[in-house]
C-alpha cells in the first residue's frame, strides 16, 4: 500500500530565526518600474505580450548598487530582504537558465548584470542579514501558463519552469531567508477581465515545498494566498493589514498559530509609481513595526526602486529614521513574542519571558492605564534611559505615569518587570 508523503516544514532553527528578526525589506522592481503607472501595469493597461515586451526592453538600471541597498536595509534595522525574482509579468530579474525573458539577456535589457547575484554577494559580507525571494506562481507571459492552446504546450511545461526556477533560487545564491509566493488567490472572484490569471492545473505545492525544505532547511515558505497556510507553508501573511483586521477586504480574519508576517508599502504602491507621494511618516512606520511585533508578526516593509535602480531618497530617509529609533529600542522588538497585556487606544506590548515592553504610541495624557498585566510585574522603567516610571496597581488595572521629559515622539517604550 502506498504511503502519503508528508510535506516538510522549515526547521525549528529557521522558524525561531524568522520570529526573532521581526523586520525586513520587501523589494518590488522590474519592467513595471519603467512604465511607473500601475503596480500591475501589463494587466491594468491591457497590454498584449509584444506591447509589454517593448517596456521590458527599456529596463536599464545603471544606478543599481547592491551594496547601497543592503546598507539602507541594515541602517533601518531590517534583517532580511525579499526580492522580486519574477513578478506576474513573467520577466525574470535574475540570470535564470530556464527563460531568455530576463534582465541578463541583451535582447531584453542592455543591463547585462544579475542583480540577485550582486545582492547575494553584498549580503554574504554581513552576518546580520539574509536574502529571500518573491516568486509569482502566476505568469502573464509564459506560453504554458496563458497560451497553451496557441503554443501547443501543456500545464506540466509550466510546472517544470516554476519548480525549476525555485530550485535555481534555492541552489545558486547561498543560504536564503525565505521563498515568498504570490499569484494564487483562492477566494478571489474572477471574471472575463482577469480569467487568464487562472492556472491550468495544480501548482503541486507539496512537491514544491518539499524541494525548498530539502534544499534550504532553515528557509521559511510564505504564500500570499490570503487564507490559513497549507501544509509546507511556515508563515501566515497579511497584506497591507495587521493580523486579523482585514481592512483591505481580502485578508483572512482568522489568525493561525503559525509565525506571522505583515507586508506593507511605504506609500500606496508596491512598485515605483510616478506621482505616488503619500508616504507614511516615520512615526506611522514605527507604530506599524510595534503593532506587528505586538501581534507576534514580522513587519516586511516595501520599497519600490526606480527604473534606474535607485531606492527613493524619501524611502531611504524614512527607513533610516526607523533604524535610529531601533538603536535605542531594539530590545523591545527583536527576539520578542506577542504581548499579553491588552492593547489600548495608545499602546501595545511585546514580551520576552516575564519582561514586558509597553509601546506608548501617542501622548494623550500623562498616564497610561493597562489591563491584563501579569501579577509578577512590580516595577517600570524607560527602556531608552533607564529612568524609573511610576507604577500603581488599581484593582485590575496598572497605571503608568510617564514623565513628559521621557517621552519619545515616535514610540516611548516602558519596560515592566
Amino acid at each position: 500500500m502506498e504511503t502519503a508523503q508528508i510535506t516538510k516544514q522549515a526547521s525549528e532553527k529557521g522558524l525561531q530565526w524568522f520570529q526573532d528578526i521581526r523586520f525586513g525589506m520587501f523589494i518590488h522592481w522590474g519592467p513595471t518600474s519603467v512604465a511607473a503607472q500601475y503596480d500591475w501595469h501589463m494587466h491594468d493597461a491591457r497590454l498584449s505580450v509584444p506591447e509589454y515586451e517593448k517596456i521590458a526592453a527599456r529596463l536599464n538600471p545603471v544606478k543599481f548598487n547592491a551594496e547601497e541597498w543592503v546598507s539602507i536595509a541594515a541602517d533601518a534595522g531590517q534583517k532580511y530582504m525579499v526580492f522580486t525574482s519574477r513578478h506576474h509579468d513573467g520577466f525574470s530579474m535574475y540570470d535564470t537558465a530556464l527563460s531568455d525573458y530576463k534582465i541578463t539577456n541583451p535582447k531584453w535589457s542592455p543591463f547585462g548584470r544579475d542583480p540577485v547575484r550582486e545582492l547575494a554577494n553584498a549580503i554574504a559580507k554581513r552576518s546580520d542579514m539574509k536574502l529571500g525571494f518573491y516568486n509569482s506562481v502566476l505568469d502573464w507571459h509564459h506560453p504554458a501558463y496563458r497560451f497553451r492552446e496557441q503554443s501547443g504546450l501543456v500545464w506540466q511545461d509550466y510546472l517544470d519552469f516554476l519548480h525549476g526556477q525555485v530550485r535555481e533560487l534555492c541552489t545558486n545564491y547561498g543560504e536564503i531567508a525565505c521563498m515568498w509566493f504570490d499569484g494564487d488567490w483562492p477566494n478571489h472572484k474572477f471574471d472575463e477581465t482577469d480569467s487568464y490569471f487562472l492556472p491550468g492545473g495544480s501548482f503541486e505545492y507539496d512537491k514544491l515545498y518539499n524541494m525548498i525544505h530539502t534544499l534550504q532547511p532553515d528557509a521559511v515558505v510564505v504564500n500570499n494566498r490570503h487564507v490559513i497556510p497549507l501544509p509546507g507553508e511556515d508563515v501566515q501573511g497579511f497584506e497591507q493589514d495587521l493580523p486579523g483586521i482585514n481592512s483591505t477586504g481580502f485578508n483572512s480574519t482568522i489568525v493561525s498559530d503559525h509565525p506571522l508576517e505583515v507586508c506593507m508599502t511605504i506609500n500606496n504602491h508596491w512598485f515605483y509609481i510616478k506621482g505616488s507621494v503619500n508616504f507614511k511618516s516615520t512615526k506611522q512606520l514605527v507604530a506599524y513595526l510595534a503593532r506587528s511585533a505586538s501581534a507576534g508578526a514580522n513587519y516586511l516593509l516595501n520599497v519600490g526602486p526606480t527604473e534606474a535602480g535607485e531606492i527613493l531618497p524619501v524611502h531611504a530617509a524614512r527607513l533610516r529614521a526607523v533604524g535610529a529609533w531601533l538603536k535605542d529600542n531594539s530590545e523591545s522588538i527583536y527576539g520578542t513574542r506577542a504581548g499579553v497585556i491588552s492593547p489600548t487606544a495608545v499602546s501595545v506590548s511585546t514580551r520576552k519571558g516575564d519582561v514586558h515592553y509597553v509601546h506608548v504610541l501617542d501622548y494623550i495624557s500623562d498616564c497610561v492605564t493597562l489591563t491584563n498585566v501579569p501579577p509578577s510585574v512590580q516595577q517600570a522603567r524607560l527602556l531608552k534611559t533607564g529612568e524609573a516610571v511610576a507604577l500603581e496597581r488599581r484593582d485590575a488595572s496598572v497605571v503608568l505615569t510617564i514623565p513628559e521629559s521621557g517621552r519619545d515622539p515616535l514610540d516611548t517604550v516602558v519596560v515592566l518587570s
